[in-house]
């Protein structure tokens, strides 16, 4: 082990670090997050093949058994009905107290456990905005909202202060889940461990302050502002917002009132009561929280909107498919995008996907996505829908077509739950499942 990096551990924990030493041996916690998008945790739990033992940092949040294998390959989780998420990830989203119809930017936001998160708890009002800076990183994030039914959501991957500039004082709520030093990961990533410098901390804390910065600047007059990390040095974590209350006296520390993990440290202006700590000792994997509001006045940016006359190939569709027309609809070159708030143009943030894509058009006939058939708000509505079997359900997550005697586009259920779609020929279902999603 690097003993650099336990003698800054000791310097934190002091009477705790033999506890903590004693966790480093064992294995990571394993947990997954039910998706209220798509059924309730009641729901979820008469049906789980999986052992669950509910944990103590969000309603929805399980543990598992380090010995399960290939969950990502069950229907469950292709259906987007779960995500693999360690559990004390999840007691960050609730600290935002997100309220139906609020505007939400998660800033961080890949690979999206998060993000899915706070549109559950948004369903299907207000805007979620779940941004990205590494374009890698960002279409990991686009493929786990997809997966999870996002559809009132903007995916961007654009620097944090460009977009923040665009969309000054728009947010009543803003997620700062920082890039850090891994502290809490190490168990996951033993390398990261080896790796540690002090050096390094601090880079991250000065990158850290810049991104918090551009939050301020994206917050309206009482929003509020959750900055995480999943890393145990105080130079990360309570300096840093330290070092953000000095430069933005109207904002203010708030209380977080929670049954998990411990409270933090005071450090200069920040009251460590105030502010939650995971360790492992917590039965979590390491996360750090702190809650501020903005109680000085902000200037709202005028944001323009777009909107496109839904075209003639897709309006069949949609009447054959949900039986109505979508409430907006726009055109990026040949794709189609749908949603139930006006499209924002922006110029200046890259956008990666806004709404649901519903599909294209190719050589003058309409196409449609796997996206429009995932997305949540679409999910109760499809009106053509095939229930396979377990036998077919296998073949359909391989890419095999299935015998079927109609025409058109359907859904590809099973349990009730959509996985997919197909479009019949009159002989078969021909399987549309994307290729990088089909079970090798």
């Amino acid at each position: 082990m690097n003993q650099t990096y336990l003698e800054h551990i000791k310097k934190i924990l002091h009477e705790d670090f033999d506890a903590y030493v004693n966790t480093l041996s064992l294995p990571a916690y394993r947990g997954l997050r039910v998706n209220s998008l798509k059924l309730s945790a009641d729901e979820f739990e008469k049906i789980s093949p999986w052992k669950l033992e509910l944990s103590s940092f969000h309603a929805n949040s399980y543990y598992i058994s380090r010995e399960e294998r290939e969950i990502g390959k069950h229907p469950y989780h292709i259906a987007g009905l779960i995500y693999l998420q360690e559990p004390s990830a999840s007691s960050v989203a609730d600290q935002l107290d997100v309220q139906p119809g609020n505007w939400v930017l998660d800033l961080c936001a890949a690979p999206g456990g998060k993000s899915s998160q706070l549109a559950a708890s948004l369903h299907h009002t207000g805007l979620l905005v779940s941004n990205e800076i590494d374009r890698k990183r960002a279409m990991i994030l686009l493929s786990n909202l997809e997966r999870m039914g996002v559809g009132e959501n903007i995916i961007t991957s654009s620097k944090p202060d460009v977009l923040c500039r665009e969309m000054a004082g728009c947010f009543d709520r803003v997620l700062v889940d920082a890039p850090c030093s891994g502290e809490g990961m190490f168990k996951i990533n033993e390398q990261a461990m080896i790796d540690w410098s002090m050096e390094h901390v601090c880079a991250c804390a000065v990158r850290q302050k810049h991104i918090l910065d551009s939050a301020y600047e994206a917050l309206k007059t009482n929003g509020i502002l959750v900055y995480s990390t999943c890393t145990y040095a105080i130079e990360e974590n309570e300096a840093v917002v330290d070092a953000f209350l000095c430069d933005h006296p109207d904002m203010e520390l708030l209380m977080i009132d929670a049954d998990f993990g411990r409270a933090g440290f005071d450090h200069g202006c920040v009251d460590g009561s105030k502010v939650r700590r995971i360790f492992p000792m917590d039965r979590g994997e390491g996360h750090f929280m702190a809650k501020l509001i903005k109680r000085g006045d902000a200037q709202s940016a005028s944001l323009r909107t777009i909107r496109s006359a839904c075209p003639k190939e897709a309006e069949a569709f949609f009447e054959n498919q949900l039986g109505e027309m979508p409430a907006y609809t726009m055109m990026i070159q040949d794709k189609l995008y749908i949603m139930n708030h006006e499209p924002l143009q922006l110029k200046k943030t890259t956008v990666l996907r806004q709404g649901i894509l519903a599909g294209e058009i190719v050589k003058k006939r309409f196409e449609p996505h796997h996206h429009f058939y995932m997305a949540a708000q679409n999910e109760s509505r499809l009106l053509n829908r095939y229930e396979m079997n377990e036998e077919e359900c296998a073949r359909f997550l391989h890419g095999d077509v299935i015998a079927f005697h109609q025409r058109g586009y359907y859904a590809m259920c099973w349990q009730g739950h959509v996985l997919g779609f197909a479009k019949g020929d009159g002989t078969y279902l021909k399987n549309k499942l994307p290729k990088g999603l089909r079970l090798t």
